[in-house]
């Protein structure tokens, strides 16, 4: 008999694409909107200096033992680099690389919640953090965006979903599938929620500095000294690159 955890398991979004049928139109060039894959239609092509460096690490032969757990030294140094801020700097061992954002994602949540606790999620959100906590049977708690305010958090109505068995906040900036991005004035203000209820953020940054002119993007672990935040993001967007699987 199948587990507890496979049976509550259930991913929306594959459920929809993997079981899509649409016969196209002869007359219009099919264009897909079903998952967040920026190489389907091939416009958008991974840079050569990506490929040539993935090529040259596995030619080099220094990669194929076993890493640290937490993944190589000098790939987790890169990702301090390049993430870190003034205000927010990084450490190596700041770093865990995961198996795509997702991977990291579910670290997180898993490291903060126990069976039972629950966790404050955004409604509309990305599907995967519903899938995560159902399979750890964590509480999904939503709050809602406000479309009247370029989807900002209804943080009135965050404050009123907490409780004793609340673990965290988890926010999506820029947002999937919203297409939001939050000013600053906003990310200081769920700051100051979350130091009201002391509660940590986990912010999924998978879309971070992709921003159309007009919009500038905070990282918000930038924006604190006081509130514990866990940044989770991933190569598969920026650089094009989704079925490497790193997080």
């Amino acid at each position: 008999r199948a587990s507890r955890a496979s049976m509550r398991t259930s991913n929306p979004i594959r459920q929809i694409v993997d079981r899509m049928n649409v016969q196209p139109n002869a007359n219009k060039r099919v264009i897909s909107l079903s998952i967040g894959d920026p190489t389907i239609d091939k416009n958008m092509v991974t840079v050569p200096e990506v490929t040539t460096a993935l090529v040259h690490a596995a030619e080099s032969g220094r990669y194929n033992g076993y890493p640290h757990s937490c993944g190589y030294l000098s790939a987790r140094a890169a990702v301090a680099e390049r993430y870190g801020t003034e205000t927010s700097p990084l450490r190596p061992e700041d770093v865990i690389l995961a198996s795509g954002c997702s991977g990291a994602i579910e670290i997180a949540l898993v490291g903060l919640c126990n069976e039972g606790d629950n966790v404050l999620l955004p409604c509309p959100g990305f599907s995967l953090y519903r899938t995560i906590c159902n399979s750890k049977g964590i509480e999904c708690r939503f709050y809602n965006l406000k479309p009247e305010s370029d989807w900002e958090i209804d943080l009135e109505h965050l404050k009123s979903l907490a409780d004793e068995r609340t673990k965290a906040i988890l926010i999506n900036n820029p947002s999937n599938p919203c297409g939001s991005v939050f000013s600053r004035e906003h990310l200081l203000a769920i700051l100051e929620t979350a130091e009201a209820l002391k509660l940590p953020i986990i912010s999924d940054e998978i879309y971070a500095y992709m921003t159309f002119e007009g919009h500038e993007f905070f990282p918000i672990a930038s924006l604190t000294s006081t509130v514990p935040v866990l940044s989770v993001g991933g190569i598969a967007k920026q650089y094009l690159v989704p079925g490497w699987r790193v997080g």
